[in-house]
């Protein structure tokens, strides 16, 4: 009979603990997809009918995120790729014009824009350049010292044939040195230095991603960057 008070005391408890808010849902969700990632979809799924009537820029902000973390890790296919991707830059523009001082609004749609323009091919990629560098220069404007606009100045580079870089070290480096936790960075700077051929340097890199006991975004680092960097590692294994 003692049991009885405890499991009503639970029932209760629970009855009465409020829920999250859509808002408080998604951000939960990107904090800790990498337990369970269809909390992706409910998110998303909870800001799009929340947004139908409250158009705040923190929720599209919030929406264009999960849109472009559900490209990366919840597609299964270009096609959905796509699709994730052009959505979140569609909330990243609207967030952008309704919240033009906000550098996560150029943010975000910047990365989903850049995430768009690779999915869709070389050439397409090559159209949108002017865009995100307008946008990198805006946010770095209003946020001199955003990791992540640094990560996608030095990724912009290195991802174009004749590409600075000497430009995009120098980002990746000076974003690290704001941020050393800010692993999506390390990932990438470690693959600059494979293109340079330095591939201890690059090992060294890799392994500190491998290593990391604080990373910025847990969810991200245990779904995608320490896949990527083991990715890496393998495939310079056999390279001196």
């Amino acid at each position: 009979m003692r049991k009885a008070p405890v499991v009503l005391a639970l029932l209760l408890a629970a009855v009465s603990a409020p829920a999250q808010s859509p808002i408080e849902e998604a951000r939960a969700a990107l904090a800790t997809y990498h337990e369970d990632v269809t909390r992706l979809d409910r998110a998303r799924d909870g800001l799009e009918k929340f947004l139908k009537t409250d158009s705040r820029v923190e929720g599209m902000i919030l929406l264009s995120r999960i849109y472009f973390q559900w490209g990366d890790v919840r597609a299964s296919d270009d096609s959905e790729r796509l699709a994730a991707y052009d959505r979140g830059r569609e909330l990243g523009k609207r967030a952008v014009e309704l919240g033009p001082k906000s550098p996560e609004a150029h943010f975000w749609y910047a990365v989903n824009t850049a995430k768009w323009g690779q999915t869709k091919g070389a050439i397409r990629s090559l159209f949108l350049l002017p865009t995100l560098r307008e946008e990198i220069d805006i946010i770095l404007t209003l946020a001199p010292e955003h990791p992540g606009a640094l990560q996608l100045a030095g990724s912009v580079e290195l991802g174009l044939p004749w590409g600075d870089l000497d430009k995009a070290e120098a980002d990746f480096r000076k974003g690290l040195k704001i941020d050393p936790h800010y692993t999506s960075a390390r990932v990438d700077l470690a693959r600059l230095l494979i293109k340079r051929g330095k591939y201890p340097e690059a090992r060294r890199e890799l392994q500190r991603v491998l290593n990391e006991k604080e990373p910025r975004f847990l969810a991200d680092w245990t779904v995608k960057h320490t896949k990527r960097a083991r990715e890496l590692l393998d495939a310079i294994k056999d390279k001196s």
